[in-house]
């Protein structure tokens, strides 16, 4: 086994940069060091905390240029989106720098007790396994608010964003946090268990797949340590014939190929009534084929390369079996290297692999469906439940759907997307436990009863 890790550009295949694996002795030292300044970071007021999330928001923002290069070097996203990445983890940071002190406050419970109240504490080191996709937004929703909770975080990134990583590292340091308040280690899974078992780390966060997340949060369980698991998603886009195409097939649009389909919200099923299947068709397509494909570097591009080869052959092969079981392709389906078309599918059923699995890239699977009810059916046919989106106007139809759907999200002529307001997780294959708003910052805190007497 390699001790080394060497990133690539997946656009033109050129490596960028070879990184050392940790040695044991350099990650115990990581976790010792972790460890210390646990003690003394708990201690910490909230006002210290808080603003020293308004200067790692600066650090992202005088920085925003070169972390958006490596952003787009390392895993192929459109220069434009990994500017727009970086800002919303400067809004992120000032979400949590004004409603922290709020959210971690105790909460008074009336009792015969002369007082009697939860109080928030923070819990010790919490480990973050992170994907590729959105290598900067997924760390810093997990570190931003674990935290400023007072505990310390250990970063276990995807090898293919090793620079993203120590770079992560380098914002918290530059912004003024101890030493051993964030570091990032460049790890194999076999370290990364060892990680986990060991006694300073108190929870972990998974963002990746339904494997991957099924072995650490086994891990984890064994070792009596909190999970929280934000794994796959295959979101239905469910198009009544009352949608409203002129305003909302741009947001459908992005809603597929944003970020060139690597997402996990991404809307993967598109199911969409016969009544206005023709023309949603018809403008779909001529929508996808608008689509600015080229070069991530450039400033126009919307869709580039995915981030690596054999992730590219994988989502081929889904799409050729599920062709060779009746699937029609309409655009696409062409693979040069990491270079995907954006691709349409028709006639898809329920038992192709475009429509049981997730395809984590650039196509759009379309069914069409003759009435409502048989849309919501099939939008909840899936193993996963992260995400639905529904295009209509008819609001108050919408709202009797919502207790349709079992996903952890239910959007209304929008996209599904993550918001610092608003807690963001799955139910199902998609996993549990909450990121963001409130919710989020309480994963990873001792809800402590208090009762004086």
């Amino acid at each position: 086994m390699s001790n080394t890790i060497t990133t690539i550009n997946p656009f033109n295949g050129k490596d960028i940069k070879t990184y050392n694996l940790h040695t044991k002795q350099e990650i115990d030292s990581v976790l010792l060091t972790g460890e210390k300044t646990f003690k003394s970071w708990k201690k910490t007021s909230i006002k210290e905390r808080t603003s020293l999330l308004k200067k790692l928001a600066k650090q992202l923002e005088k920085k925003r240029e070169d972390l958006s290069a490596l952003m787009t070097a390392e895993m192929g996203k459109p220069i434009a989106q990994s500017r727009a990445e970086i800002d919303k983890c400067v809004w992120l940071c000032d979400f949590y720098a004004k409603n922290a002190d709020n959210f971690l406050s105790d909460a008074i419970i009336d009792t015969e007790a002369q007082e009697s109240f939860i109080s928030y504490d923070p819990i010790g080191g919490v480990l973050a396994v992170m994907p590729w996709n959105y290598p900067f937004w997924q760390v810093f929703r997990f570190a931003v608010p674990t935290l400023t909770a007072g505990n310390v975080g250990v970063l276990k990134h995807a090898a293919n964003v090793t620079g993203c990583a120590l770079a992560i590292q380098d914002l918290f340091t530059d912004a003024g946090y101890p030493q051993g308040c964030f570091q990032t280690i460049i790890a194999d899974h076999k370290a990364t268990e060892s990680v986990l078992e060991s006694s300073f780390i108190q929870a972990v966060s998974v963002t990746g797949s339904e494997k991957a997340g099924k072995s650490i949060a086994s891990i984890a369980g064994k070792n009596l340590k909190k999970s929280v698991l934000e794994l796959g998603g295959n979101n239905a886009c469910i198009v009544w014939d009352n949608a409203d195409l002129d305003t909302y097939i741009p947001t459908m649009v992005k809603a597929r190929f944003q970020n060139t389909g690597q997402s996990c919200i991404a809307a993967k099923r598109f199911i969409v009534e016969e009544g206005i299947y023709d023309e949603f068709l018809d403008r779909f397509k001529k929508e996808v084929e608008s689509l600015k494909v080229g070069n991530p570097e450039d400033d126009e591009t919307f869709m580039a390369s995915m981030a690596r080869k054999d992730l590219a052959e994988e989502l081929k092969k889904q799409v050729d079996e599920s062709v060779q079981k009746g699937a029609k392709v309409i655009l696409g389906n062409t693979l040069n290297g990491a270079n995907y078309a954006p691709t349409i599918l028709t006639n898809v059923t329920e038992d192709m692999p475009v429509f049981k699995e997730e395809t984590f890239g650039p196509v759009a699977a379309i069914t069409k469906v003759n009435n409502k009810e048989h849309s919501l059916e099939l939008a909840s046919n899936s193993r996963f439940g992260l995400g639905a989106m529904l295009f209509t106007e008819d609001i108050d139809a919408a709202r009797q759907a919502i207790d349709k759907i079992e996903d952890g999200a239910f959007f209304v002529n929008e996209m599904v997307k993550s918001d610092p307001r608003l807690p963001f997780g799955g139910t199902k294959a998609s996993g549990y436990g909450r990121e963001l708003s409130k919710e989020g910052m309480l994963e990873f805190v001792n809800k402590k009863t208090v009762y004086i007497k």
